[in-house]
């Protein structure tokens, strides 16, 4: 008789692939676990689970134990997660069960440091067409917002151990240094992300963070920190966009000066609508009633602020001030727009 055994390796997906028919025994058991409170007996699967070799397995029992914050098995998720940084190209290849199991780790409120900073540290670099690629740049992540809630560590050596990620050569670990630092809070973190910002010399969504990581420092000078970040709105697309947005988010008069200003000055497209977005997105009143005096004044521009304002207002208040706005421009441009961005379905918000 042929025997079923399967020769076991790694497949594309970076999945381990099992040495036999047990695999699907066992992912069909955990796969039917999902989206129910395990009882006893699936805890008890769920700790075999874990204790398994093949890292798809592992990463999913791992996510069970996430949903249903299941304390009890925080030995045995620390326990895999520590085997897998062992031979972890052959042993966890693309660090599924290391990604699954961190996450595990946080949501059972896990607050050792060492644990998290290990993971900060972890570079795995796998062979790729053409050289090597590092798999392990959502791992460094997650691990190093973790942090900020560990028990023993100073503000001052936090904000320490947060340089190391904060230029990482991976973009997501950078956007969560910068979190991160926004979270430590006080005039160190503020100086840092200051700095960061005053280089100029990142990715549009890591400066984006850095924006809004230090408007939502408490204490800090909001008036220096919004004049700082409206310099960028004379940058490229994309920063450009990122600064108004964290603008807006402030939901300051200074703030939406900064908007109006630049908007005035706009004649692109891309940026004009960025800046309706973000000047509707303060929710003050004042933002409100510049966009309904462009529609007045400027069939051209009507467009791109009727739609940022019904992006966020759909009360039949707010499609009645429109209207009269639009009915004043006596343009059947204007008119065009205001049949499509608010129809008469439009109900109260």
């Amino acid at each position: 008789m042929r025997s079923m055994t399967v020769k076991a390796g790694i497949g594309r997906t970076g999945m381990r692939l099992p040495a036999n028919r047990s695999f699907e025994r066992e992912l069909a058991m955990l796969e039917a676990m999902s989206g129910h409170v395990p009882d006893g007996e699936g805890t008890d699967r769920l700790r075999k689970a874990l204790g398994n070799q093949n890292n798809y397995l592992v990463a999913k029992a791992a996510r069970i134990v996430t949903d249903f914050g299941l304390a009890e098995l925080l030995p045995e998720v620390l326990s895999a997660y520590s085997r897998f940084f062992v031979d972890p190209v052959k042993n966890d290849p693309q660090c599924w069960a290391k990604n699954a199991l961190v996450k595990a780790l946080v949501k059972l409120d896990c607050r050792d440091a060492e644990v998290y900073l290990r993971g900060l540290r972890h570079i795995q670099e796998e062979p790729v067409w053409g050289g090597q690629s590092d798999t392990a740049g959502a791992l460094r992540a997650t691990c190093t917002h973790a942090l900020v809630a560990c028990e023993g560590l100073g503000n001052a050596e936090l904000l320490d151990l947060l340089l190391e990620p904060l230029v990482d050569r991976d973009k997501t670990v950078r956007v969560e240094a910068v979190r991160a630092i926004g979270h430590v809070g006080g005039a160190s973190a503020a100086l840092l992300l200051k700095l960061r910002i005053l280089l100029r010399k990142d990715e549009p969504e890591v400066l984006g963070a850095c924006f809004s990581a230090l408007l939502g420092i408490d204490h800090v000078d909001k008036q220096a920190a919004i004049a700082l970040i409206g310099d960028f709105l004379e940058d490229e697309e994309e920063a450009a966009a990122e600064a108004a947005f964290a603008l807006a988010e402030t939901h300051e008069p200074a703030a939406l000066a900064a908007l109006v200003e630049r908007r005035r000055r706009s004649t692109e497209a891309w940026l004009l609508e960025a800046l309706d977005q973000a000047i509707v997105l303060t929710r003050l009143p004042e933002g409100i009633n510049f966009l309904l005096r462009v529609i007045e004044v400027n069939d051209r521009y009507a467009a791109s602020a009727m739609e940022a304002i019904s992006r966020v207002y759909n009360s039949h208040e707010m499609r009645a001030r429109v209207a009269a706005s639009a009915a004043r421009a006596d343009s059947e441009r204007v008119e065009q727009a205001f049949r499509r961005f608010f129809p008469e379905s439009a109900s109260d918000a």
